[in-house]
């Protein structure tokens, strides 16, 4: 197997964090980052993530065994901070001794970290600022995700490359931190990893992998879609606090719209309260997503994409996507 040195060199750091052989995450991409796709991430060498998402402890909980099945190497549990029974969900976290959790959606909870910390698990979070970033690296965080707006899903308002240069110059030294958001090829790695990262996470790339449950119908909409395909929604009432979802343009986005409008039109009629409201967004995503993923309805679904979607060309098995990632940052390290 090839070495890749000075790649690993670099990503020394983030290597021994994960404990695997590249530190590359994958992102928790609902209804995609299960059981098969994680696992293969992690097999080939890379850290696979499993999106808990909307999912109960019983789910969360065989689904981990499942994955668990499937490989003995290091995985992760994303979880996300404002799910109503996040304490029952690091409880089954803490049955299986996950090594790595991930807090996403918002600051975490108090006692949360504290919770994960117990079992033994490390903890990976977001943060959009670096002021935040730095309180919750202070507040027990093992290591961090920049994560910019060419990324798939949820995002912040700025790009990775100038987060890059505003995260890694202040945090890179003394915490494990990786960088996420619009990577598709090696030569992106290799930069990051020279500006201090310890590592990356990518999503898009690997959506379409041999291994993803994804329906034919939604990787056909990926391997025809361009960057600019991938748009992000618009708020459409201030007051509801929509963080903006890229996702290639369909249907699915309009009616994102219309949900919004009908929702802020409860507000004003005093049928919901806000934090009603913000699940009802929530759930339509959710639910948009499942339609997308898992049954192919490529029109009114949603297909959540990173801009680095004009560079998934095809169906691969994931350890030759990582292979090509490694291969691609090392010969940008050595300048061959």
């Amino acid at each position: 197997m090839t070495s890749f040195s000075k790649s690993a060199e670099l990503m020394k750091r983030g290597i021994d964090f994960l404990g695997c052989e590249h530190a590359i995450l994958c992102g928790a991409m609902s209804w995609v980052s299960e059981r098969n796709l994680v696992a293969a991430i992690s097999n080939g060498g890379g850290f696979g993530v499993i999106a808990c998402g909307a999912m109960t402890p019983d789910l969360l909980d065989n689904e981990i065994a499942e994955t668990k099945a499937r490989t003995d190497k290091p995985f992760g549990v994303n979880l996300i901070t404002m799910h109503p029974q996040l304490f029952d969900l690091i409880a089954v976290c803490a049955k299986h001794r996950v090594s790595h959790v991930v807090l996403a959606g918002g600051i975490p909870p108090k006692g949360s970290v504290e919770a994960i910390k117990e079992f033994g698990a490390k903890v990976i979070v977001f943060a959009p600022t670096l002021a935040l970033a730095k309180k919750l690296l202070r507040s027990g965080g093992d290591a961090l995700v920049i994560e910019g707006m060419e990324a798939g899903g949820h995002i912040g308002p700025v790009a990775t490359s100038v987060l890059a240069q505003e995260f890694l110059p202040e945090l890179a030294e003394d915490h494990v931190v990786f960088v996420a958001g619009g990577i598709g090829r090696g030569e992106a790695i290799a930069s990051y990893l020279e500006m201090g990262a310890s590592g990356v996470q990518l999503g898009t790339r690997f959506a379409c992998a041999t291994e993803s449950i994804a329906h034919p119908d939604f990787k056909k909409a990926f391997f025809r879609a361009k960057a600019r395909d991938a748009d992000a929604s618009v708020q459409v009432d201030p007051r509801l606090p929509v963080i903006p979802v890229r996702a290639l343009k369909n249907k699915g986005t309009e009616e994102f719209t219309a949900k919004q409008i009908e929702v802020a039109g409860m507000l004003d009629r005093e049928e919901v309260d806000m934090g009603e409201a913000q699940l009802q967004i929530e759930h339509y995503w959710a639910g948009a997503l499942r339609r997308a993923v898992i049954d192919g309805d490529v029109e009114n679904g949603s297909l959540m994409a990173g801009q680095s979607v004009g560079m998934v060309k095809s169906e691969e098995p994931v350890a030759d996507i990582i292979t090509e990632l490694m291969q691609q940052c090392e010969t940008a390290l050595t300048g061959r």
